[in-house]
């Protein structure tokens, strides 16, 4: 018997580059069992470098909507991941009145690295790098199948 949550909900402040880093990623991972999603407190537009940084391991990222918590069609989330301080404050509000686990994964934000493209680029590869382990360290022990 599995223990994977069916909804995971991942936050951060603008939904352009740390939460849709983490969906896809997960997504590409379990994708095919469970519901995943990402929001932001305030919608942005998808950020280039995180769509590239993501494409290098083979995702498409390059169709994600951002949206945020008062965009949320659905609030039936098992499992809200904030990746920010801002997003963990809102998960919490959210999940008030709801049977719903919150963890809060403290990431980076890259877009605040300066410097030349490279410079930049290996930030959002350090953050999709940290988000791919904690992924996998919280998920891939429920991979295992059952005999």
């Amino acid at each position: 018997m599995s223990d994977l949550p069916s909804a995971v909900l991942f936050a951060c402040t603008q939904n352009s580059v740390r939460s849709p880093m983490a969906e896809a990623l997960l997504k590409h991972l379990l994708g095919h069992r469970i519901y995943i999603d990402s929001v932001g407190v305030r919608a942005g537009e998808v950020d280039p470098f995180a769509v590239e940084v993501i494409e290098e391991l083979g995702i498409d990222l390059s169709r994600h909507r951002s949206k945020s918590f008062e965009n949320l069609e659905d609030t039936s989330y098992d499992l809200i991941i904030s990746l920010s301080p801002e997003a963990q404050h809102k998960a919490v509000e959210l999940t008030r009145t709801m049977a719903c686990e919150v963890e809060f994964w403290m990431t980076m934000d890259p877009t605040i690295v300066e410097g030349n493209r490279e410079v930049r680029l290996d930030a959002y590869r350090a953050v999709r790098d940290q988000l791919k382990k904690r992924i996998e360290d919280r998920f891939t022990l429920d991979l295992t199948p059952v005999v």
